[in-house]
């Protein structure tokens, strides 16, 4: 079923006339969202479980035709600070929020409104991933994305208009492999 999805999901970016294309992506959120699990998951297909991220690590993953050059830059306070050196030449930003944490939920707003204001990323396209639905008591979409303060986003099945930033959320479970495939094809339309 997970093969069938990606395969579908690469299929739809050949469909759409965006293969042969290279992209660095920055996973970003706080420590525990699920980023180096998706990460790891996406290269090679299976979750497991990991120490948290203490430095940057980079990754390539060659999906269909589109090269990504993925970056997980850690979500701990001391991380948070160096996100900036890794602005330049960014094609996307995937943002992971842990929806079955609402201790952390004003925190992840207050970084995520930060990035958003980032003038280096003023024209790059964000990918919200509200992970952790599995989890009982988790935020669903709508409550997720007033806590987040996104009520204007670009929509799922809509290209951002001409001078406007892409930004869309999307709800998921990293470790059930399900929700993040849809993002990931809106996030490749929203790809120069």
């Amino acid at each position: 079923m997970f093969g069938g999805m990606f395969d579908w999901l690469w299929g739809a970016l050949n469909w759409l006339g965006l293969t042969n294309k290279e992209a660095r992506i920055l996973f970003l959120g706080l420590d525990n969202a699920g980023k180096t699990t998706l990460l790891h998951m996406l290269r090679d297909n299976k979750v497991e479980i990991h120490e948290p991220t203490r430095h940057a690590c980079a990754e390539e993953l060659v999906m269909g035709s589109v090269k990504f050059k993925t970056f997980d830059l850690g979500g701990h306070f001391a991380a948070r600070r160096l996100w900036k050196d890794y602005f330049i030449k960014v094609d996307g930003v995937v943002f992971l929020v842990d929806a079955a944490d609402p201790d952390r939920l004003g925190e992840s707003c207050s970084e995520l409104s930060d990035l958003l204001s980032q003038e280096e990323l003023a024209s790059v396209p964000f990918l919200v991933l509200g992970n952790k639905v599995d989890i009982p008591d988790a935020y669903g979409e709508d409550d997720l994305r007033r806590e987040l303060g996104l009520d204007h986003t670009t929509g799922k099945h809509a290209k951002a208009q001409e001078g406007t930033r892409g930004l869309e959320i999307f709800m998921c479970s990293v470790v059930n492999k399900y929700g993040f495939a849809e993002g990931f094809q809106w996030l490749s339309k929203h790809i120069p």
